[in-house]
Formats: C-alpha cells, structure tokens, sequence
C-alpha cells in the first residue's frame, strides 16, 4: 500500500468509488489507481470484504475515495478545475465525463456519473476574463455565460471584439 499523503481530498461515494478512481485514471494524464483497502468488519453502510476506501491520484492531486454510502451526495460545493490547452483537449475530457453517464452544466461545467463536478477550463478563458481591458475581459466573461462546453475559437473571437 501507498503511504497516504499529508494532505489528501477525500470523497464520499455511495459504493462505487473504485469505479469513479478507475474512470479519472483512464481519463486524466498524471493520474492512478495506487490502493483499493477492503473493510475488514461490517459497518452500517456494508460488509467486512467490501471495498472501503480507495486510494487514487487524478491530474496529481491525491484522493480517496471513501464508500460511505448513500447518506451524503456531491454538490458544486466541490469541483475539480482542469486547465486545458487545446479545444480537442477540451473537448476530450468534456466528452469523457459527460458521454460516461454524465451531464453537462453551463460555463464549462459538467458533473460525472458519480455525482463530482468537475470545470473543464481553457487557460484562453482564464486569461481573457482577467484582461487588464475590462471591455475585453466583458465580452469574453459574456460569451462564457452562453455556453455549456467552452468554445475556445468563440472565446478568442469574443476577446478581440
């Protein structure tokens, strides 16, 4: 097993989540499954043998994945942000989470089938809505109002006027 990082995110799935791990690994570069731990007695939610907790890394950031069960969900409260570069970056990562069973949101948001946010963000965004040209930062932040999936070449048009 994998020493556990200092500082780790932990997330709440109902009992799925060494699927929701193995789904960020195969979608996200610098991502892993590094350990799966198995209840060793029963627990309110499930049985010794189920798995408990998993231990996972998505884009580098250290996660585990807790099947606590079905008392507490996701919310927005919480999402990852993944920068992208490229509008076929963008829309892999998008497609990904959104054609796995999950759904699209406004602005560059979508929620995966598990229930986690998740920004799939163009750095061309992030840079035009904080143009020091607060016109150009206006019509850039409007265009993003209007979408689902971010539209870089929309965005860029936008940013030029």
């Amino acid at each position: 097993m994998n020493p556990i990082a200092r500082n780790t995110i932990c997330l709440w799935y109902d009992k799925d989540a060494e699927d929701a791990a193995r789904f960020y690994a195969a979608t996200f570069p610098d991502s892993s499954v590094d350990a799966v731990l198995r209840a060793p007695g029963d627990y309110p939610s499930g049985k010794a043998g189920d798995v408990l907790t998993v231990q996972f890394t998505v884009l580098g950031i250290p996660c585990l994945g807790l099947n606590g069960g079905p008392e507490f969900r996701h919310s927005e409260a919480f999402s990852f942000q993944v920068a992208t570069d490229t509008q076929e970056e963008t829309d892999r990562y998008w497609n990904a989470i959104v054609g796995n069973g999950g759904e699209a949101s406004a602005c560059g948001w979508c929620r995966d089938r598990w229930g986690l946010s998740w920004q799939i963000t163009p750095r061309v965004l992030m840079r035009a809505i904080a143009d020091p040209d607060p016109a150009t930062a206006k019509r850039a932040f409007a265009a993003m109002m209007t979408m689902g999936k971010i539209d870089i070449a929309a965005i860029e048009a936008a940013r030029r006027g």
